[in-house]
């Protein structure tokens, strides 16, 4: 029987992204489930809540609360942790990248990268300078890939997959899919998606 299929949305700016993504790979394989990772832009979704920026930033409690959390769960994880400045960074061009990569054998280990980047060693992932570093340690063509991702074409299907995240009522993130449609947000609601895609794969 062939692997039941998981679509994992989410946003490099999105800081419970990162624990979910670098925990993801192994998680799955262990349930027996494919993970589609699936980039997207929080933004237009917290615009349409009235929202300009991220609410941990809006709700100041929640934005304390969530930072410990974190520390605690990349202790936990042995996952290093650097708090990015600014935060929420704009994930715009990591995300065109990684839609690249997705479609190729480099997708995963660039995604895993870029969260690295970010929440690890405190980099800049708005910078384009971040980006092409990666792409060549990944021994890409940066420069073919930096062109093809600020093509109509990229920006077209980032643009696409983020309004598919709102038709499907996704207004965070991590968010998980399951192929018969049910919805779960949060990093810790990962190892439920996994479960339920198991049990009930077609």
């Amino acid at each position: 029987m062939a692997d039941e299929t998981l679509d994992f949305w989410f946003d490099f700016a999105s800081s419970y992204s990162y624990p979910a993504v670098m925990r993801g790979g192994p998680l799955a394989a262990q349930a027996g489930v494919t993970v589609r990772l699936r980039p997207f832009l929080l933004g237009p979704i917290f615009k349409a809540q009235g929202w300009d920026t991220s609410p941990f930033n809006i709700y100041a409690a929640k934005g304390r609360h969530m930072w410990r959390d974190l520390e605690r769960l990349c202790s936990d994880l042995s996952l290093p942790l650097r708090r990015p400045d600014p935060f929420p960074q704009n994930s715009v061009l990591a995300a065109r990248v990684a839609l690249i990569g997705l479609t190729e054998d480099w997708g995963d280990e660039f995604c895993r990268a870029v969260f690295r980047a970010e929440f690890a060693e405190g980099r800049r992932i708005d910078e384009t300078a971040t980006i092409a570093d990666l792409l060549a340690s990944l021994k890409r063509d940066v420069d073919q890939i930096i062109a093809l991702a600020q093509s109509d074409d990229i920006k077209a299907r980032l643009r696409l997959q983020t309004e598919e995240a709102s038709r499907l009522g996704i207004f965070g993130a991590p968010s998980f899919v399951t192929r018969d449609g049910e919805l779960f947000w949060g990093n810790d609601r990962l190892e439920r998606a996994l479960a339920w895609s198991k049990q009930h794969q077609g």
